[in-house]
């Protein structure tokens, strides 16, 4: 023993990413990195971090514009890499799939730029005249 065998010193973390993963990897940095022998939750936040913010913005209309504007940052990033829009490019897929997911809660929610649209009718008959028995 030569006393190199007792120390407190973290063993370094590194994970490997790319242009997909690493937005994702980002924001599980933000709130604090892994230690060597946890789990990597940016893994659970590629699904659910979108789809959340889907829920949260569900609005087919500006999901969709999210989803164009992502679209033409994804088709055209070589174009785009010394332009002005050359620093957005590393969360490119990250926009597309918040605006996959707020499109798609849009048109499950009913909603095009805020207003109510009647693509599923509702299966309540709130058309009829009769007032609603709300007594407890």
């Amino acid at each position: 023993m030569d006393g190199y065998d007792n120390h407190n010193i973290a063993k370094p973390t590194k994970f490997k990413t790319n242009v997909v993963t690493f937005p994702f990897q980002l924001i599980v940095d933000t709130y604090g990195v892994p230690t060597y022998t946890e789990a990597n939750p940016a893994l659970i936040s590629i699904v659910t971090f979108p789809f959340l913010f889907g829920m949260m913005f569900g609005d087919m209309g500006h999901g969709s514009i999210l989803l164009m504007g992502a679209l033409y940052l994804v088709f055209n990033a070589n174009n785009l890499k010394n332009g002005a829009l050359g620093q957005v490019l590393p969360i490119r897929f990250l926009l597309l799939f918040m605006g996959i997911c707020a499109t798609y809660c849009g048109l499950i929610y009913n909603e095009f730029f805020a207003m109510q649209t009647n693509i599923f009718d509702s299966c309540y008959g709130l058309d009829s005249k009769e007032p609603l028995d709300v007594t407890l």
